[in-house]
């Protein structure tokens, strides 16, 4: 029988990775995702699975904490919010050229700057487009539930380790801080040595002789042999794009026009579209689960039956050029979105909506 709790969504990120095996976290508090570290700390996995909970001195050293565990084949991960975020960034990109798994969580904050602790979404270009220096890509996932904050707790980590490559679970400070029934996963076993050496033979496990022991890092002095790299990263990419992208549709069989929206913005959006649809206006929602993979080919094909699109996003336009460049710039593509920590309710998306496509109410 499923156990269902009730609890933040930071909270079920902590438990969901003692359930799924993670073997270390290694993080630093920062508002609103510092219940993530706080959960761990008061649960003590260490004495009962032997996962490993470290508060480093810094930001800067708890990703590259992770990049040492990631080395070893470990499952491991960090949690921070947007300015933690960006003082990792560094490592983050070691990580991706390594081809190391980790898991990595951001739980977003209003900036630019030290910014404010509210909710935002303002960090999607720093997740989507690499972040960090260098032509790479995180796999992100959005999650708008608590339910998908575990859950993808245990598939961002089997994402990691598929892929050899770094994932980031991208949530607003709204799903982190709210409160939802969940179902927290299974537990799985830790693994063993022997299992993490046939499992990652690439790891550098401290052990062989110097001629056969295996050297993990991100540094080529000779640029062949980094272009080399770099086309293999991108050849990983490219797998990842055709596989991966993931998106939820709601309303779209006869929409006449469509809102995209990820995060918490989403369900807020979708709220708005209920009441727009009993005014008799046929609009639908796509939300992108994965924000890099984007879902180009599930917009490209709506965008061929709607007449117009409006993303709702807590920021000031990030989302909106991938969906451009979906859309092909066939249909008009507008942009609502509040910045500063203000999260908008249903009725100013309406309001937004018929403001861009007054046609609409009209019909």
């Amino acid at each position: 029988m499923e156990e269902v709790k009730l609890m933040k969504g930071n909270e079920a990120i902590a438990h969901a990775a003692i359930r799924a095996g993670i073997d270390g976290y290694f993080g630093y508090p920062i508002t609103p995702q510092s219940e993530v570290l706080e959960t761990l700390e008061a649960e003590m996995p260490w004495r009962t699975t032997g996962m490993v909970v470290l508060q480093a001195e810094s930001e800067v050293a708890a990703i590259n904490m992770v990049y040492g565990g990631a080395a070893a084949g470990k499952a491991v991960m960090t949690s921070s919010s947007s300015p933690g975020i960006s003082l990792k960034q560094e490592g983050i990109s070691y990580i991706a050229a390594a081809e190391l798994p980790a898991l990595i969580v951001n739980v977003m904050r209003g900036g630019p700057g030290l910014g404010t602790i509210q909710p935002s979404q303002a960090d999607y270009f720093q997740a989507t487009k690499g972040g960090g220096h260098g032509d790479y890509h995180l796999i992100v996932l959005s999650p708008a539930s608590v339910q998908e904050m575990a859950d993808f707790v245990v598939e961002g980590i089997d994402l990691s380790f598929k892929y050899r490559t770094p994932v980031m679970i991208l949530a607003d400070g709204v799903v982190g801080q709210m409160m939802e029934k969940v179902v927290l996963p299974p537990f799985r076993p830790r693994r063993t040595d022997e299992q993490v050496r046939e499992q990652c033979p690439w790891a550098a496990m401290g052990k062989g002789d110097r001629k056969h022991r295996n050297i993990v890092t991100s540094l080529e002095l000779d640029p062949a042999p980094m272009e080399v790299n770099n086309e293999r990263l991108q050849a990983t990419y490219k797998r990842i794009a055709e596989n991966e992208a993931r998106c939820k549709e709601f309303y779209t069989d006869d929409a006449e026009y469509l809102i995209v929206a990820f995060g918490s913005i989403a369900r807020i959006s979708l709220k708005a579209i209920e009441e727009m649809r009993e005014m008799g206006i046929k609009v639908g929602l796509l939300r992108p689960v994965t924000l890099w993979p984007f879902p180009t080919k599930e917009i490209e094909r709506l965008s061929k039956q709607v007449k117009g699109i409006l993303t709702v996003e807590l920021n000031a336009g990030q989302m909106i050029e991938d969906v451009k460049l979906a859309a092909e710039c066939k249909i008009p593509v507008h942009h609502f979105g509040r910045m500063g920590g203000i999260v908008p309710n249903p009725g100013e998306i309406t309001h937004a909506f018929l403001s861009a496509f007054p046609e609409a109410k009209q019909n």
